[in-house]
């Protein structure tokens, strides 16, 4: 089982474990947008040639508008996953805190990092601190203010705004100025719903946005990642309508919760975490149902649910904590 709490969409390992269960699965073990961007017509890729630094200028400068700051500030990367794991690259000062509980790759990013409390971070007055704003997976969130001003006594500031297309409000970026010791990971595929894609972004001074071009190379996305990452940003009326739905959803599934006599202790609109000494109990009872969770191993008391996306999803989901 513990492959299954290391990071959540691995339905095969899922359906290798629970043979039995219906199919297809109800994988509700991410916090992606089940409902992901789509046009007509989609973008056209051109497979035939690199993509041209030209038109990954014109990614960088379209996802910068909508994060609130300048294109000199964006790096696309292959996911910001990939970023995370670059930090070590950009000559960080130690000593390297990370606050937990949090998602589990900021424990691995810099060697020698210490876990911190997230009451703890006003104490913390050098070297470098990582978190997320929204977290992962119990979605507290801390005010822009507050982390800029842990960034402005001297410490460099990482910030994994993964969550933060839901709710722009908790980003920092708009209010950061080229002399803040601030980086920023924002990803696409949560928000648009297409983690395949594999991109997200990095917003930094421009130092360390020239370091991180130096590690990634001259092509580090992928020509679907470029084309698709300039239409979804540009579409504007989607993302609105898209933070809308979500937090419909969400406030569905906190009903559907509370009708089975469960409550989210906390999230953000793309899932929810239930805190209950049967977690283990509700996850195996959905697992045979064919809906997939996840569960913690620092927290055995939780289970993070992420948020269905249509109608089907919500009526098997209510039907299933009921049965087995």
């Amino acid at each position: 089982m513990n492959a299954l709490r290391i990071h959540g969409g691995r339905i095969d390992i899922a359906a290798a474990l629970y043979p039995d269960a219906p199919r297809p699965w109800l994988d509700l073990s991410t916090g992606i947008n089940p409902c992901a961007w789509t046009a007509d017509p989609l973008p056209a890729v051109d497979l035939h040639s690199l993509p041209s630094p030209t038109d990954l200028q014109t990614l960088e400068a379209t996802a910068a508008a909508v994060f609130g700051t300048s294109a000199d500030r964006v790096v696309a990367l292959p996911g910001s996953e990939v970023g995370l794991r670059l930090l070590s690259q950009l000559d960080l000062p130690t000593p390297v805190r990370f606050v937990t509980p949090s998602y589990a790759t900021h424990a691995d990013a810099i060697r020698g990092a210490i876990p911190i409390a997230r009451a703890g971070i006003d104490t913390v007055d050098d070297g470098t601190l990582l978190l997320a704003n929204p977290n992962n997976p119990d979605g507290l969130v801390d005010a822009p203010d507050r982390l800029v001003a842990v960034a402005r006594k001297g410490v460099w500031l990482v910030v994994d705004e993964a969550f933060a297309d839901v709710a722009p409000n908790t980003s920092i970026v708009p209010l950061l100025s080229r002399d803040d010791r601030a980086i920023v990971f924002r990803s696409f595929g949560k928000f648009f719903g297409l983690p395949g894609i594999r991109l997200g972004f990095m917003i930094a001074p421009p130092l360390q946005a020239a370091q991180m071009r130096r590690q990634l190379g001259s092509w580090p996305v992928s020509a679907h990642a470029v084309a698709y990452g300039i239409a979804a940003y540009r579409d504007t009326d989607w993302i609105a309508q898209a933070r809308r739905l979500i937090l419909d959803r969400a406030a569905r599934l906190d009903a559907l919760l509370s009708d089975h006599g469960l409550r989210a202790s906390g999230g953000c609109a793309l899932f929810r975490l239930i805190d209950t000494d049967d977690a283990e109990v509700l996850f195996v009872r959905l697992a045979r149902a064919g809906i997939l969770t996840r569960t913690f191993d620092h927290s055995p008391r939780w289970l993070r649910m992420g948020v269905p996306g249509d109608e089907a999803a919500f009526e098997r989901l209510g039907r299933a904590p009921s049965h087995g």
